[in-house]
């Protein structure tokens, strides 16, 4: 499993850990320039005293996440998981009833050992249809709802719709969104974090 580690601290600081596909895999740009990587950066200038383990795969699903995430789990001993998935099953039209058992299972996994859960939601573009769209979202809302746990509502909020934040194809932010999706994400993490 392809996992990147952004840690300036010591070996006993608490983990957090990113679950998640190209969105925090940082494709089609550098790796430093990758909201997961800038989160690191951010907590060290804040005080925090956090490592940041990046277990993002490009092309994953919640089902794939769900696989990887026992020996993840084991692995990095996580005091917080950050799940940010879904997006794929949603532009291959998979099942959401799977989707939202997978999750779910990442969820109470996580909770089990310890971690405390932070779910990144998702949208899909309007062409997957009204229906499926809102259902898709739904999932996290219930799930975020069900397992009182924060949600970022969407990861790409102030994003998704700037072209010039865009990568051509369309779907993934470049370098220069960056900062504003680390800023979704911190908005809901900052009060899961302790110094």
């Amino acid at each position: 499993m392809p996992v990147a580690s952004y840690a300036t601290t010591t070996v006993s600081a608490p983990t957090i850990m990113v679950l998640g596909d190209s969105l925090s895999a940082a494709y089609g740009i550098e790796q430093r320039a990758g909201w997961v990587h800038l989160l690191q950066q951010r907590l060290a200038e804040r005080g925090y005293r956090y490592q940041v383990v990046n277990a993002s795969i490009s092309g994953e699903t919640t089902r794939g996440g769900l696989a990887r995430l026992a020996q993840a789990l084991k692995t990095h001993n996580p005091a917080i998981v950050i799940v940010e998935l879904g997006a794929n099953d949603g532009l291959r039209g998979l099942l959401l009833g799977e989707m939202q058992a997978n999750l779910d299972a990442i969820i109470t996994q996580s909770r089990r050992r310890n971690a405390q859960v932070l779910l990144v939601g998702m949208h899909l573009p309007p062409n997957y249809g009204p229906s499926y769209t809102r259902k898709f979202h739904q999932v996290y809302v219930d799930l975020a709802a069900r397992h009182r746990i924060p949600l970022v509502p969407f990861l790409l909020e102030g994003v998704a719709t700037d072209v010039t934040l865009m990568q051509q194809d369309g779907l993934h932010p470049a370098a220069a969104a960056q900062a504003k999706v680390l800023n979704n994400v911190w908005t809901h993490l900052q009060g899961m974090l302790r110094k």
